[in-house]
């Protein structure tokens, strides 16, 4: 399909209202990731429209961050977008999103946005959600999509439509992952070979805190089906059923662990990694309310995200993985 590229508010503004539209908001540098949002964009909008918007926004760089490093690919980006499903690609110049300058009146991210990735990036998110508005102002979708990998910055969004009454739908997609397990990130391509080898330790952390988060819940799904009692098992094992027995016992005795042993699985890996050549340089390993983004209690209940940000080398990685403590009852 032929993919249009528009420059301005005013060309975009001047399109046929051909149905639903959706968006996909990105700051260029297009990969599978991305190319999954495009494609999930184009299922939702039918025979509608979908637009790609690639724009680097210099708010949501802080002070020594990769602004001038990040890479700039239009024409790839857009030959991407396009075989993707995309209709048009809206690529503003900055002053076109911001006219008068620097926005003297910006988004507050609020409490949530000094959390995890706020603490480690002063004002990132006041910038992001400025922006993220300016563009959903500018793109006017029925539907903007973004994907999970980010999901502070997901939760953040959905937060700002809710409160502000932005009054489009909002539809998360789950994190792309190349095969080794990396999630896919524009960031990926400053990796050395060796500097990614260190890097996979964020997914298998993630992958080993699911495992152990799988495993309790199980264990609390057969006590919840076997009468586990001593005396069960002694019954069982008395008629000859002995690895019935030991099984109704062992689920007896087993502690659940909780979000502390799903910590302590993901930490073990990031420990190791930080004694690697190149070491990993650990921000942060969280297990956290999608709500808000606090620390989850022990005795937590319902969704959470497992999230990790590290640096190998000189570049920066996130990671997250969902997980639902206690979904049967």
């Amino acid at each position: 399909m032929t993919t249009t590229v528009l420059r301005t508010a005013d060309e975009l503004h001047a399109r046929v209202d051909t149905g639903r539209r959706a968006v996909v908001m990105t700051m260029g540098a297009l990969h599978e990731g991305h190319a999954t949002l495009v494609r999930t964009a184009r299922e939702i909008a039918g025979d509608g429209e979908v637009v790609v918007t690639v724009f680097v926004n210099p708010l949501q760089f802080g002070a020594g961050e990769d602004l001038d490093r990040y890479p700039r690919t239009l024409d790839a980006d857009v030959k991407i977008a396009g075989l993707a499903g995309a209709d048009v690609v809206f690529a503003p110049a900055v002053d076109e999103v911001y006219p008068g300058g620097e926005p003297q009146v910006r988004i507050s991210a609020g409490p949530m946005g000094g959390r995890l990735e706020g603490s480690t990036r002063p004002g990132h998110f006041d910038g992001m959600l400025t922006v993220v508005a300016k563009l959903l102002h500018l793109t006017r979708p029925d539907v903007a999509l973004f994907g999970q990998k980010d999901a502070q910055q997901l939760a953040l969004i959905r937060r700002m439509v809710r409160d502000l009454n932005f009054g489009m739908e909002i539809v998360g997609v789950p994190t792309v992952r190349e095969a080794d397990g990396l999630a896919l990130s524009s960031r990926n391509r400053y990796l050395s070979a060796t500097e990614r080898r260190t890097a996979l330790a964020l997914s298998q952390a993630l992958f080993a805190g699911s495992d152990r988060h799988a495993a309790q819940e199980a264990l609390r799904a057969r006590a919840r089906e076997v009468p586990a009692t001593h005396a069960r098992a002694e019954a069982l094992s008395a008629i000859g059923e002995s690895r019935a027995a030991a099984d109704t016992h062992a689920v007896a005795k087993a502690a659940p662990g909780g979000p502390a042993a799903v910590r302590a699985a993901a930490r073990l890996i990031l420990d190791d990694a930080a004694r690697l050549n190149p070491p990993l340089a650990l921000d942060y390993l969280a297990l956290v309310d999608p709500s808000d983004f606090t620390e989850i209690p022990d005795d937590h209940t319902g969704e959470a995200v497992l999230a990790v940000a590290a640096r190998v080398g000189t570049t920066r990685l996130i990671d997250n993985i969902p997980l639902t403590f206690g979904a049967a009852s």
